[in-house]
């Protein structure tokens, strides 16, 4: 195939430490209620804190490629069915080249909703230069452009345009809420290159937290990689913009270069930059396990409280 951040990190050791609807009216509801901000095409924040099993009203496609991310046919079989009169958008006989929003219109195959979209669950090695976005306003290009897929996948979380690195995209809204929100704990690896050594004062305040603008970060593991302390990998919980970047020039040791390297256990072996793959189900199967099994242990330690 081509193509292609609350038990905390273990501190204290470490170098620091030595659709189809019915009406019109309610598929404009459904829009309405499903559509968090941060998923309008341009959003910065697109991808993240997607509620689960959410659609994503506003995504306009091909009707030919709705019919292939539906496992209908393949791209060129879907256009002869279009052809054909065989598919109608909203009681209309559609044409070739036509766009739809499946959240919003009810697209019909012989009279019939399309089936479901099959889940897929990418991970992209991110190409500096390209925003964690679905579109982008000021026409930059976007990590959508990299994976040409016929599912609407958009991403997991964000890493910012000149962040490099692990990222994935899905269609799975409960998958990326397990991945994306902190109260489940995936740990993301970052590296970083520094332009001026990680203190020993600066690595206990992030072990410890960093306070930022918009708050005091949760604690960080940080190890050195080589010497003279310019390079670190840190690893975190939180997914806030920027944060990895914020938290390093906030203990004066600003950040020149950064790359994911792993998110849960999954690396970039084998998956050049500007490429991706699919995970395999054995690989979805144990992010969601070990997410659900965080989420358990809080419950009932609550409970006990």
């Amino acid at each position: 195939m081509s193509g292609r951040d609350d038990a905390h990190p273990s501190t204290g050791s470490g170098w620091c430490h030595n659709f189809s609807l019915t009406s019109i009216l309610s598929r404009w509801e459904r829009k309405l209620t499903t559509l968090p901000l941060c998923l309008r095409p341009g959003a910065p924040e697109a991808g993240r804190g997607i509620p689960p099993g959410a659609t994503i009203p506003g995504m306009r496609q091909r009707l030919q490629k709705l019919l292939a991310a539906s496992g209908v046919a393949s791209r060129r079989k879907s256009e002869e069915i279009i052809a054909a009169g065989r598919v109608t958008v909203n009681g209309e006989v559609a044409t070739i080249g036509e766009s739809a929003d499946p959240a919003v219109d009810e697209i019909l195959l012989d009279g019939e909703p399309l089936p479901a979209e099959r889940k897929r669950y990418l991970l992209l090695n991110k190409p500096a230069g390209y925003v964690t976005t679905l579109s982008d306003p000021q026409g930059r290009p976007t990590v959508i452009d990299l994976v040409d897929v016929p599912e609407r996948v958009y991403p997991v979380g964000r890493l910012d345009a000149e962040t490099t690195g692990l990222l994935l995209l899905t269609n799975d809204g409960l998958f990326s809420h397990r991945i994306a929100h902190p109260r489940f704990e995936v740990d993301k690896v970052y590296e970083a290159d520094l332009e001026r050594s990680l203190t020993a004062d600066g690595c206990r305040r992030l072990e410890s937290g960093v306070e930022l603008e918009d708050g005091v970060t949760r604690p960080a593991k940080v190890e050195p990689l080589g010497r003279g302390r310019k390079r670190v990998r840190i690893t975190v919980h939180e997914g806030k913009k920027r944060i990895v970047r914020r938290m390093l020039e906030a203990v004066g040791s600003p950040v020149s270069s950064l790359e994911r390297v792993r998110l849960g256990d999954l690396s970039l072996n084998g998956v050049e930059r500007g490429e991706w793959r699919d995970l395999t189900g054995a690989e979805v199967e144990a992010l969601m396990k070990a997410s659900a099994s965080v989420n358990r242990r809080k419950r009932k330690v609550a409970v006990r409280r």
